[in-house]
């Protein structure tokens, strides 16, 4: 369990994003932190959750809440778990598999991108056969099917089909910063660099960042321009059918990732699906969005299935709002990888410590003992 020192100097989220910053180079942190547009759906994520009141219950004597929950078949020690990011082994080195190590450990879900530092045959072993996996639609069906095949045989339970990723978004910070993909060191970005020793050390480790389970099919794509990276071939927008494909090739639970309508949520529900994920992208696609919490209500009443929600989250009182308005999951991004570039290996679990200590605070403070009950401590709106 992390040191009470750690929790003395860093208590919240913020402070690992403020220590993380200095440690961090500038050209990544605008990658990880950026939005998109004028960042109005990112900020608009945080202001709409702070507008989720819930109302504090009395004299209910001593107790302990009960923080975790079941989704999709499996216990979690908490109802929160780690989001896919892109080229997380960039942010900080060898995040993938330190991440998957930590969500092991607390007893969390941690979902591997399909555009991730590490391929899902060196991230299976550290989840204990609960990993998910996230997977940015290929056009080709032959590269689809392998995908799904690698993913399944290293272990992985769970397929989060992500869908809001229609066409690339603009992203005007990290385009200033100089980032490109695969990353090239010019002048001005080994300078940022030379700042943070650590992440610099831990990269020449490692070697540069770049997407192998992607570089592992470019030569079996076809008409890929020259100059364009592998990455491209994964730029199809998927319909209807393609759900459909994708549910009868996958054995599993299969959750349905970039949900902000209640229509598409229910449909989805018919098509089969075993989960929604309501997410905006955490603002990175689309500037005119609702915010995730504004969204959940509607896609609550409009199907079943259970509900994963991402955007704006910082702690466990977020959380809580998120399953007073009707949530079953909370997923969290970027917050993890603030914690590993303050602290390195031990920030996530000095994280998952942050949430718990959280959790129970408030959930003491609603004078509620599960995490269901929060639901009955909802402030109307307005």
């Amino acid at each position: 369990m992390p040191s009470m020192n750690l929790h003395a100097r860093y208590p919240a989220l913020t402070d690992l994003r403020t220590r993380a910053r200095t440690r961090i180079p500038r050209f990544v942190w605008e990658y990880l932190d950026s939005g998109t547009g004028v960042e109005a759906t990112k900020t608009r994520n945080r202001l709409m959750l702070d507008r989720v009141m819930l109302s504090p219950s009395i004299l209910h004597g001593e107790f302990t809440p009960e923080i975790g929950t079941t989704l999709l078949g499996q216990d979690h020690a908490l109802p929160v778990g780690i989001a896919p990011v892109g080229m997380s082994g960039m942010v900080w080195p060898d995040a993938e598999r330190l991440l998957a190590r930590a969500a092991t450990a607390t007893g969390i879900p941690y979902t591997l991108s399909t555009v991730a530092t590490t391929r899902p045959e060196d991230v299976a072993p550290h989840l204990n056969g609960q990993g998910w996996f996230q997977m940015y639609p290929p056009r080709d069906p032959n590269i689809r099917a392998d995908m799904l095949k690698r993913a399944r045989d290293a272990g992985f339970s769970v397929l989060v089909m992500t869908v809001d990723v229609p066409v690339g978004s603009r992203r005007e910070r990290q385009v200033r910063s100089g980032l490109t993909t695969p990353p090239r060191l010019t002048p001005r970005l080994m300078a940022q660099v030379a700042r943070c020793p650590a992440w610099g050390l831990g990269m020449a480790r490692m070697g540069m960042p770049r997407m192998p389970l992607i570089d592992d099919y470019a030569g079996q794509t076809k008409g890929l321009p020259s100059n364009k990276h592998a990455g491209y071939l994964l730029r199809t927008s998927p319909d209807w059918d393609y759900l459909r494909w994708l549910r009868e090739a996958w054995n599993g639970p299969l959750v349905v990732k970039g949900v902000l309508r209640a229509d598409d949520a229910a449909r989805i529900e018919a098509e089969g699906a075993d989960a929604v994920w309501i997410s905006n992208h955490a603002g990175r696609q689309f500037d005119a969005a609702p915010a995730t919490i504004e969204a959940l209500p509607a896609i609550r009443a409009a199907t079943s299935l259970p509900l994963i929600l991402d955007g704006g989250i910082e702690g466990g009182l977020d959380i809580l709002r998120a399953i007073a308005l009707g949530a079953d999951f909370v997923m969290m991004g970027r917050a993890w990888h603030y914690a590993l570039g303050a602290l390195g290996e031990r920030g996530p679990a000095h994280f998952a410590d942050i949430l718990a200590e959280d959790l129970r605070a408030n959930m003491g403070q609603l004078g509620t003992t599960r995490l269901a009950d929060v639901r009955d401590r909802l402030l109307p709106s307005g």
